[in-house]
């Protein structure tokens, strides 16, 4: 991320406290399938919480995923970009800012597959699934998060 939005950032989160207000600014890039409900929902809810979504209709998604890096076993329905980071498939709102907060040394954030209750994809209170990190150097992802039933 360049230091000027991540000053910008700062300084919001700074000005009001919590993390809703570290999506104020930060502009994110949705790379989806034109004819995806799922994807509409879950770029709604980002604009929602305050990113400045740019939603991208592609019909050759799996290029994207190739030229970000993301490891096939672990894509997911859409893929996003924001900062230095790319999102894959429905990574919950609460993940995003946790990665924009914390900045890990990470090439971004992923949640396979389409599982139901997962952001985008219906309010399911039994929703049970993972969110994995991928390193930028050369470690395997592991779990960032968990998202287990409320």
């Amino acid at each position: 991320m360049r230091r000027r939005s991540f000053i910008a950032i700062a300084a919001s989160a700074l000005a009001f406290p919590g993390r809703w207000a570290l999506a104020a600014m930060v502009k994110m890039t949705v790379y989806k399938d034109p004819a995806c409900g799922c994807c509409h929902e879950w770029s709604k809810a980002m604009a929602a919480a305050g990113f400045s979504v740019d939603a991208r209709d592609t019909d050759d998604l799996a290029a994207v995923k190739a030229r970000l890096g993301v490891p096939s076993d672990l894509e997911g329905c859409h893929t996003a970009v924001v900062g230095d980071y790319y999102l894959e498939g429905h990574v919950p709102l609460t993940a995003v800012q946790r990665l924009l907060l914390e900045r890990p040394a990470l090439r971004g954030l992923a949640v396979p597959g389409m599982p139901s209750g997962s952001l985008g994809m219906g309010d399911d209170l039994q929703a049970s699934y993972d969110v994995y990190a991928i390193p930028s150097g050369s470690g395997a992802p592991y779990v960032f998060t968990e998202v287990r039933p409320r």
